[in-house]
């Protein structure tokens, strides 16, 4: 008998997001062009004005979506038109991939790493304002700890935290409210990386609207297509804004730093020329990847509900297993589901996580852990002096963690294969 193999992911595509990529191979324009620009109108009309459900149609009325060709590019691109300088510093939460805090470095900007509350490992804004209060005092009597001289900044702001980057973990909107108040508070612009959050939403109670990102001026959100994302273009994202300031920037870098872009020169009615205005990059999003995210954005709603789905039968089934435990519901969260990150109750087995997940492999289970925290990682060890200790919450609750599969398309055997191999796994090493 052959065992059943389940994969980490595996994408839902259908023959609309076929039919639309050959259909663009057939027009003769493969670069950004008409397709983008329909996906950012499309997208901007989805996350629409805050006060609608995720994946209603808010009309996108003042909102600006800024197609590129990754959810890192939409995250530079947003810290370079919030006009990061070197030497000034930005919020971000320990507990991320390497993008959210790699971003700030390109600009010679440092983050302060901020650690994670212990239920759904969102930035801890508690502690978040423990580390603004510390900056402040190095600003005023000198660097600490962490922070080296090798930076060599010599601009009077240079111990400014100036910015704010949340993280969405797994697609579970943070307080958006609190957010906010934090950054007005203090100050700060807000760049949310919402790589794992569309579509999601937050609300502060039963009777109040739903919202799916922050808002204002100085804010920018922004998501990620990659190929195991909650929709893909198999590589791309979107920097949404409501700010149209911002968006014209963003725009503008993610091509060179040109005054038109290739649609505009060499369509039917553009004009050959074009200026550098500003040192730009090479961020577009193509109209082959824009045919496939069309189709997807479409779907959103429906694939986030099968992933909702997957997620229920799963606390269902591991309810009563006393050694792991199941991700917090909330009801004033609908979540995008992009992980299921379960936790191991370490006291209660005879194996550590890493030894869990060699046992889930050899039982053809696909799985992951997300993440190890920056603070973990040799750079950010070496470059700032950060320590295990100095994040007790991210320190303890990474090495509890494993993501299980969850995706639109996973077959009724293939979530029952996973639960017995939790199960088994954990009956076997009980302590």
């Amino acid at each position: 008998m052959v065992q059943i193999q389940v994969p980490f992911f595996r994408p839902a595509l259908q023959e609309e997001e076929v039919n639309e990529v050959v259909a663009t191979l057939r027009s003769g324009w493969l670069t950004s062009g008409p397709k983008v620009k329909r996906f950012e109108e499309e997208f901007a009309s989805a996350v629409g004005s805050n006060g609608h459900a995720p994946g209603a149609n808010g009309k996108g009325d003042g909102v600006h979506a800024v197609a590129v060709n990754s959810g890192t590019a939409a995250l530079h691109l947003a810290v370079e038109a919030l006009g990061l300088k070197p030497g000034q510093r930005v919020l971000v939460p320990t507990m991320t991939f390497a993008a959210t805090a790699e971003v700030v470095r390109y600009q010679g900007a440092i983050p302060i790493l901020v650690d994670c509350d212990p239920v759904a490992l969102n930035m801890d804004l508690e502690d978040a304002e423990r580390r603004a209060q510390g900056a402040k005092s190095q600003g005023q009597h000198g660097k600490g700890r962490g922070l080296r001289s090798e930076f060599g900044c010599q601009r009077s702001d240079a111990h400014e935290i100036v910015g704010i980057m949340p993280v969405h973990v797994g697609g579970k909107l943070m307080d958006l409210e609190r957010l906010e108040g934090f950054a007005q508070e203090h100050k700060l612009w807000v760049v949310e990386d919402a790589a794992h959050a569309f579509p999601a939403g937050w609300r502060r109670n039963a009777e109040g609207p739903w919202r799916q990102r922050s808002n204002g001026s100085k804010a920018v959100t922004c998501y990620s297509f990659y190929a195991n994302k909650t929709i893909t273009t198999g590589e791309g994202g979107m920097a949404v804004t409501s700010s149209s300031k911002l968006a014209d920037r963003m725009r503008l870098m993610s091509l060179h730093g040109l005054s038109a872009d290739a649609w505009g020169r060499y369509s039917s009615n553009g004009s050959w020329d074009y200026k550098i205005v500003a040192p730009g990059y090479k961020y577009n999003l193509t109209d082959i990847a824009a045919a496939i995210g069309i189709h997807q954005l479409n779907r959103a709603e429906a694939m986030r509900r099968k992933r909702e789905e997957v997620a229920g039968i799963y606390c269902e089934a591991l309810g009563k297993v006393n050694q792991i435990e199941l991700p917090a519901g909330d009801a004033n969260r609908i979540e995008s589901w992009h992980l299921f990150a379960i936790r191991l109750r370490l006291k209660s087995l005879t194996i550590n996580r890493d030894e869990f997940i060699d046992e889930l492999k050899r039982a053809g289970v696909g799985c992951s852990v997300h993440w190890r925290p920056l603070h973990l990682h040799p750079y950010y060890q070496k470059t700032f002096g950060w320590r295990a200790k100095d994040f007790p919450v991210a320190t303890a609750q990474w090495k509890r963690l494993v993501s299980l599969p969850i995706f639109p398309g996973m077959r009724g055997d293939e979530i029952e294969h996973v639960i017995r191999a939790v199960k088994r796994i954990c009956k076997r090493h009980a302590r």
